[in-house]
């Protein structure tokens, strides 16, 4: 892993996840008030559709940029994923058992951190975006689960 990546990933580490979630802290979001209404707008269609189409137009700029380090992008997926995995289930493992969370909630997770990783990774390639905005609630300790309106414009959603 590039060491920007290791970086980000002990920031991430650094932060308390999921420790203001559904407080009102920002005007940046819509803030939700509860894991059930978390849970419906982060499991929905038009949420995971928007997740990976980021990620594919990412995929897109860089092939534009480099074809040479994007033909690397499996390689480095499977890599990143090694740290990932483990790492988003420890840090999700509590509040799900809490909150008795289905499992679909830590996939999001995972798909989230596997996306702030290659963002990471390939950031002398093409600029972090979107997937960077998530790290960001991460660490302000809300979870990033929706979006109101056609992106880009609208609002993001979070608990």
């Amino acid at each position: 892993m590039h060491p920007r990546t290791i970086a980000t990933l002990e920031d991430l580490e650094r932060a308390n996840w999921f420790s203001h979630v559904g407080e009102k802290d920002t005007v940046a979001a819509i803030i939700l008030p509860s894991w059930e209404d978390a849970g419906r707008y982060c499991s929905s269609l038009e949420w995971q559709n928007l997740c990976l189409e980021a990620l594919n137009q990412y995929r897109e700029r860089l092939v534009e940029r480099s074809i040479g380090r994007f033909q690397k992008w499996n390689e480095i997926v499977t890599d990143v994923k090694r740290t990932t995995i483990p790492f988003v289930r420890r840090k999700t493992q509590p509040i799900v058992s809490a909150h008795k969370l289905p499992k679909e909630f830590e996939g999001m997770v995972q798909w989230d951190i596997l996306g702030v990783c290659m963002e990471a990774e390939y950031a002398d390639v093409y600029p972090p975006g979107f997937y960077a905005s998530q790290a960001y609630w991460y660490v302000k300790g809300h979870f990033p689960c929706g979006w109101e309106g056609k992106f880009p414009e609208g609002r993001l959603i979070i608990f």
